[in-house]
């Protein structure tokens, strides 16, 4: 009864130890991004569901400041002014419009890219890899809420620089989501405009209003 109690003993520690690591790491790369003025991110973006023999990937760019953000992705720009959010697809000559509300579902949404784990998981550090001469220590971040449709995370987290290499995300489908950072710039000059949508541009497209 002693070995095992203190078995259980050493694992409580270890996985307390775990969680403070995880933990002190993530504050220290929310802080950081928390002082900088905007972000502007190129990015890799893979799916991929062996059973269902998908895997698809392509390439995208979002720029943020505080809530605001405009990414480009497949083709569509989602350009987010705070309060209401467009979808321009210039292959459909549409755009969607529509007033935000804060997301209830597991989606992680590029104003929440760099901030998403700071509510709703528990975490514990993982592996720590050599990536091309840097050093990452990926996070694992377990949702609380037993109904996700997230399985886990795993946010690999540059141990120099402290911003965030990439993000994998598996479903309970199955399903693995990786968004890896392929250029992390901060505190770049930007247009006053760019997070600003200018109907004027749009006037031959079907604009799709919801409530």
């Amino acid at each position: 009864m002693k070995k095992l109690f203190a078995i259980l003993l050493i694992t409580v520690s270890v996985n307390a130890f775990a969680q403070n690591k995880a933990k002190a790491l993530l504050n220290e790369v929310s802080e950081k991004v928390k002082n900088y003025e905007n972000i502007s991110i190129d990015f890799k973006y893979t799916l991929e569901n062996i059973s269902e023999n998908i895997k698809q990937e392509t390439k995208g760019d979002v720029v943020l400041e505080g809530e605001k953000y405009r990414l480009n992705i497949l083709g569509v720009t989602r350009l987010f002014d705070g309060k209401t959010l467009y979808s321009i697809s210039p292959e459909d000559e549409e755009v969607t419009i529509s007033t935000h509300i804060e997301d209830e579902n597991d989606d992680i949404t590029p104003s929440k890219m760099l901030s998403f784990y700071e509510e709703g998981y528990t975490y514990e550090t993982d592996i720590e890899q050599n990536i091309k001469g840097r050093k990452i220590q990926y996070i694992r971040l377990t949702p609380i809420d037993s109904n996700s449709e997230i399985k886990n995370i795993l946010l690999g987290i540059d141990a120099n620089t402290k911003h965030i290499y990439n993000l994998i995300q598996v479903g309970k489908n199955g399903t693995k989501t990786t968004l890896t950072v392929n250029s992390f710039k901060t505190n770049t000059p930007i247009s006053k405009s760019l997070f600003t949508f200018d109907a004027s541009k749009y006037k031959d497209y079907y604009i799709n209003k919801l409530d």
